[in-house]
């Protein structure tokens, strides 16, 4: 009888997990590896017993101890007691794993304190998935304090013999100018919900427009922007519904955000909507003729793919690796500069408005756009997920990522 080989152990520290969903798509983006590779490896989660900005425990799950999750996977929801450099010393003891999994960058309990224990404990493979968190744009968020880290990780050796996972070419660029061109940093791209959702179409009557937002209100996501954007239509004659779904991170970004709110036309309304349970993301986009997220950057962007997955257009930044949207029909990724030169392609033909910025001209195409037009827009995001997904190279890349 021949034996079968043990699967690798892959221990993973995260700040937040399932049943979790507040932290968005640093949450997914684990869902989704573990669950495309839990048939290969064996995973064991750390992360804390309390959702993103919540201080209640879980109630469905048990904290302080090794918890089933799905097959070949088991996850430690630490209370705050336990959230320290013993316990998870004592875990790695319990565990021994073949690779240590550091999810983020700048997070002293469970990004830094694991990094420092797992060196102390002599793990020969430590990987550290940079989350996005070593781009410009990120950095300049509370810049102060993370370039004070930055430089001192760089002169302490934090990050030697350390590999780090960047999730396209541009970050891997990112991790080697901000901590070195002789750090090792492989790519391997964000794995995507293994099942596409069924398409459901929707009305899309001319002059009438319905945008939705799926993201923290947070100048990284550039809520404002967006809502600029509208503010920019003053003599705008069809009707935009914005709705706005996510965690409020900075009550006084969330203020100048209400204060352009206040000062829209009643024929363009927005609403915040509070949050979305992660796993009613796709069906809620479905609701939606769009996507609108002008992000300042992304690393991956799920919300992006779910919004293509559920048979929606985006219309995003130039700022996330979903590029050359206008081109499938899928949606637009524009520049954040106010009045951009690119002809905007609106159902086969191209609209340029000069009075307009390009954000504007979408928008208004948008909302004039007919049912037999947005159809085509929408077949052209469900295309471009279903590329996506169906890529047989992502799962090779997390083979050499772990070998």
């Amino acid at each position: 009888m021949i034996s079968e080989t043990p699967k690798q152990k892959i221990l993973i520290f995260i700040d937040w997990y399932l049943p979790g969903y507040k932290a968005g798509g640093p949450v997914r983006s684990m869902a989704n590896m573990v669950e495309y590779l839990k048939e290969d490896y064996e995973f064991y989660i750390i992360t804390r017993n309390t959702d993103y900005t919540e201080s209640k425990p879980y109630t469905s799950v048990k904290s302080n101890c090794w918890e089933p999750f799905i097959d070949n996977v088991k996850v430690f929801y630490a209370d705050v007691a336990l959230q320290n450099k013993a316990t998870f010393t004592k875990l790695i003891g319990e565990v021994n794993p073949d690779i240590a999994y550091i999810n983020g960058v700048y997070s002293w309990k469970f990004s830094i304190l694991p990094l420092i224990v797992a060196k102390k404990a002599r793990l020969k493979n430590v990987i550290v998935a940079a989350r996005g968190m070593l781009a410009q744009s990120a950095i300049d968020v509370k810049g102060g304090k993370k370039k004070l880290f930055l430089k001192a990780a760089r002169m302490a050796g934090l990050y030697k013999k350390v590999v780090f996972h960047a999730t396209n070419e541009k970050e891997k660029q990112d991790i080697n100018g901000v901590l070195g061109a002789g750090l090792k940093v492989q790519v391997a791209d964000n794995l995507p919900k293994k099942a596409l959702p069924g398409v459901k179409s929707i009305e899309k009557n001319t002059g009438e427009l319905k945008l939705v937002s799926l993201a923290r209100i947070a100048p990284e996501k550039n809520t404002l922007f967006a809502l600029e954007r509208l503010a920019e239509l003053p003599d705008f004659n069809g009707s935009i519904r914005f709705d706005l779904f996510g965690q409020i991170y900075n009550e006084d970004y969330w203020q100048q955000c209400r204060n352009v709110i206040a000062q829209l036309p009643s024929n363009i309304t927005v609403e915040h909507k509070g949050t979305v349970d992660a796993e009613l993301v796709g069906e809620t986009i479905q609701n939606y003729h769009a996507l609108f997220m002008p992000t300042r950057g992304e690393n991956f962007g799920h919300v992006i793919l779910e919004s293509l997955s559920a048979g929606r257009p985006v219309l995003i930044s130039d700022q996330t690796p979903w590029r050359g949207l206008m081109s499938e029909m899928s949606g637009w990724d524009l520049t954040l500069e106010m009045r951009g030169e690119t002809p905007i392609a609106i159902g086969g033909e191209v609209s340029k408005n000069t009075q307009d910025s390009d954000w504007c001209t979408v928008l208004r195409a948008l909302t004039e756009m007919e049912q037999v037009v947005f159809d085509s827009w929408c077949e052209g995001a469900r295309k471009r997920a279903e590329g996506f997904v169906n890529n047989a190279v992502l799962k090779e890349q997390y083979v050499e990522l772990f070998r």
